[in-house]
């Protein structure tokens, strides 16, 4: 099974997708979109919560990120919960790509096929 990881703009309208195993961590396709990203501002849930691998990269770009801290980090990072509350346009958008059944149902068998009906839903979804 795949599952896809995207990003959206502040609209909510796709921007960018990748394609990881199911059983992946969020990070994991971090890891290939964030570099690329051209936002200045990042809103990801607590998934992102990675010195490593997202807040050191992003803020050594200049990139604000609004991530709130996991329970287990000992020292809490401070983060914008108003503009946090916008992050629900991404959950919008994840909710309007299910809509379409062969996407929600992972319908496609191969990683190829999936992608490519995940583009024409996130088409069809950008020119609504």
């Amino acid at each position: 099974m795949h599952e896809e990881m995207g990003g959206a703009d502040a609209l909510g309208n796709p921007l960018a997708f990748c394609l990881t195993p199911g059983q992946a961590h969020d990070l994991q396709g971090a890891d290939v979109l964030l570099p690329h990203m051209k936002a200045d501002t990042l809103l990801a849930d607590k998934a992102f919560d990675a010195d490593a691998r997202v807040i050191k990269p992003l803020l050594a770009a200049g990139k604000t990120l609004v991530i709130p801290p996991k329970s287990s980090r000992k020292v809490k990072r401070a983060f914008d919960k108003e503009i946090y509350k916008a992050r629900h346009l991404i959950e919008n958008f994840n909710c309007k790509l299910k809509q379409f059944r062969a996407i929600a149902t992972r319908y496609d068998k191969t990683a190829r096929n999936f992608l490519a009906a995940i583009h024409l839903a996130a088409a069809v979804i950008w020119l609504n």
